[in-house]
């Protein structure tokens, strides 16, 4: 008999109505979707950047997903509140990344409105997430 795990990651990822983890908000599925893009566009980076421009893409993009779920792991209004707020922050400070990328040339333009899109995606969710729980204060 399989056992089933209560940690069930796909069927979050895959649909379900109530949300009972953090990997089951749209913010942090579209925001994970820009992480592993962000880890793929910086692998192509010079390795001269590797602890600089590349470390700090990748720190400010896995730290999008790391606040949302420690902002849903909280249960008071204001701490929720505090992530949300640092993890939209993250999304601004890796927008400012893929510009300098761009402009530095690692990231050709195609990627950089993908890339960008997604952030901005990313934003309007974190976004939501802010105001939900305004509602419910």
């Amino acid at each position: 008999m399989r056992r089933q795990n209560r940690y069930n990651y796909q069927m979050a990822v895959e649909g379900s109505n109530k949300i009972n983890n953090f990997y089951g908000l749209d913010a942090w599925k579209v925001s994970h979707s820009l992480v592993l893009e962000t880890y793929k566009a910086t692998e192509t980076f010079p390795t001269k950047e590797t602890y600089s421009l590349i470390d700090q893409m990748r720190r400010a993009s896995s730290s999008i997903t790391a606040n949302i779920a420690e902002g849903f792991g909280r249960f008071y209004y204001k701490d929720k509140q505090r992530f949300y707020f640092q993890a939209r922050g993250s999304v601004i400070e890796l927008q400012n990344f893929f510009i300098l990328g761009k402009d530095l040339g690692y990231i050709k333009s195609d990627d950089f409105e993908n890339l960008f899109a997604l952030s901005e995606r990313s934003t309007m969710l974190i976004n939501g997430l802010i105001r939900s729980i305004e509602k419910k204060k």
